[in-house]
């Protein structure tokens, strides 16, 4: 692996450095974009793929396993094949690397989103190069500049894209530059995928942590007792059986569009989080915040200054200790019991009628000191992986970019090494 030894400055502001001896063209000379279908249009019962931008992912992989009577599938859907290349036209779809090189079908032909670009690859360029040349994230970012359309409705026109231009080694080197990437690529996908699961081995272990010390308190000695609740078959002993209603008062945020300013004294909470600033509150005391409708149905948080919490959101005090409160909260999942419209929305009668077990104050102290720390050391962990990720990710990019500009040279060795078999 290295580089070339002549390279010279290219015209393209994306582009850069390039090997002399590459070859310029323009993607309208090197493939057809939105070729017509190859051979017969197909019979009303042959089986077609059908591929929606959702079955499309951020770093080329593409689920083809939807099949479909030809009849049956919307006219007007953009068709492609076997050794074509997809590139998703629309906005945030493009800019995330949403694209693909179509290496195999379980049918003969493919229809797919209307906002796909496709290019049939000819003769001069191997289509996995031409995959990893438009996959560039350097060029995404070039294209993004050259959107039309409306906001939150731009795309990158044909006209652009087949006007883009394209530097090209000889064949066989594109060819040893695709089978690299398709090695390293697939080896950091991989990796990355390990990591994630992970971050969510981490989650679930935050999860039984809260559950546990909630549940059983910290003492694995104590006398244990039937509960009487679904939420926990065994509780401590000396623990108080009661109602939500009798130990916490619950009361609205307040709408709160008109007040958001960003140099506001105070944060805007809602279901979400942190959604602003504003120049007032609703809230100057600890307070536990719970997410009442929507997506955020049920999430909770902890707030201990002055703020203004938002009518997406219910607004919980109490005497006991919040902290507290709120891992019970997370534990006792409100989503999984919010009224199933379609907008889910949990009540604060929901709420207060809710069975929980509650331990003497001072166990709600060491129970909630406890969850914080083993979940910063969790935090911690998942924020270290997440930054592995995100080199990983940024590596990946890099790599594609260099590979395809010519400014990291690919041998037959460097494929050797990697276990690539040359043909």
């Amino acid at each position: 692996m290295g580089t070339y030894q002549h390279m010279h400055r290219t015209e393209e502001p994306w582009l850069g450095l390039v090997p002399d001896k590459w070859k310029p063209f323009r993607i309208k000379d090197i493939s057809q974009l939105s070729p017509a279908l190859s051979g017969d249009k197909p019979e009303a019962t042959e089986l077609c793929t059908v591929v929606p931008m959702e079955s499309v992912s951020e770093n080329g992989q593409i689920d083809t396993s939807n099949l479909e009577d030809f009849d049956l599938i919307s006219s007007g859907l953009t068709n492609f094949e076997v050794g074509d290349v997809i590139f998703a036209k629309i906005t945030p779809c493009m800019e995330n690397g949403k694209g693909a090189y179509i290496g195999n079908l379980p049918s003969r032909y493919a229809f797919g989103s209307t906002e796909f670009h496709v290019l049939r690859p000819a003769h001069k360029v191997d289509g996995r190069f031409l995959y990893y040349y438009t996959y560039n994230s350097f060029y995404r970012g070039y294209a993004a500049v050259n959107m039309t359309g409306a906001a939150g409705q731009k795309r990158v026109p044909s006209r652009f894209l087949s006007s883009t231009r394209v530097y090209l080694p000889e064949f066989s080197q594109q060819s040893r530059i695709s089978g690299y990437l398709d090695k390293i690529c697939a080896a950091i996908d991989e990796t990355i995928k390990n990591k994630h699961k992970q971050l969510e081995t981490l989650d679930a272990l935050g999860k039984s942590i809260i559950h546990r010390a909630v549940t059983r308190g910290l003492d694995d000695s104590v006398k244990l007792k039937e509960s009487g609740v679904e939420f926990c078959r065994l509780v401590p002993s000396h623990w108080k059986r009661t109602k939500l209603r009798y130990e916490i008062y619950i009361r609205n945020g307040d709408f709160v569009s008109n007040k958001l300013n960003d140099n506001g004294e105070y944060p805007v909470i809602g279901g979400n989080g942190f959604m602003g600033r504003t120049d007032a509150f609703n809230v100057d005391k600890e307070v536990v915040v719970l997410g009442r409708v929507g997506a955020y149905c049920g999430n909770v948080h902890h707030l201990s200054q002055r703020s203004w919490v938002s009518d997406n959101a219910l607004i919980v005090e109490s005497i006991h200790n919040k902290k507290f409160l709120t891992y019970l909260f997370v534990a006792l999942d409100f989503n999984s019991v919010a009224n199933k419209t379609a907008q889910p929305v949990i009540t604060g009668t929901k709420i207060k009628n809710t069975y929980v077990l509650l331990p003497p104050s001072n166990e709600q102290s060491q129970i909630a000191d406890y969850i914080a720390f083993e979940n910063a050391n969790l935090t911690a962990l998942k924020d270290n992986l997440n930054d592995q990720i995100a080199t990983l990710e940024q590596y990946r990019k890099s790599l594609i970019h260099e590979c395809v500009t010519g400014n990291r040279r690919i041998t037959e060795n460097d494929l050797k090494e990697i276990g690539v078999k040359l043909n």
